[in-house]
């Protein structure tokens, strides 16, 4: 089955989107439940959200602040 996840599992608390792939937890959740069709139109979106995201910063960069 195809995924995206990418094993850097960590949802984001504003935007509500896992940070590796940019599903949310629900889409995660259903994804075996999703047909071939439903996975490939919200891949589709994937980029987009992923692009929006603002970046986090580097954890080593925020020990040194």
């Amino acid at each position: 089955m195809e995924s995206p996840c990418i094993l850097v599992c960590s949802i984001d608390t504003v935007t509500g989107y896992c940070l590796g792939c940019g599903r949310t937890r629900d889409e995660i959740g259903a994804w075996t439940r999703y047909t071939s069709d439903e996975r490939r139109m919200l891949m589709a979106t994937l980029p987009a959200r992923l692009a929006a995201m603002p970046r986090q910063a580097p954890m080593a960069a925020e020990r040194t602040a």
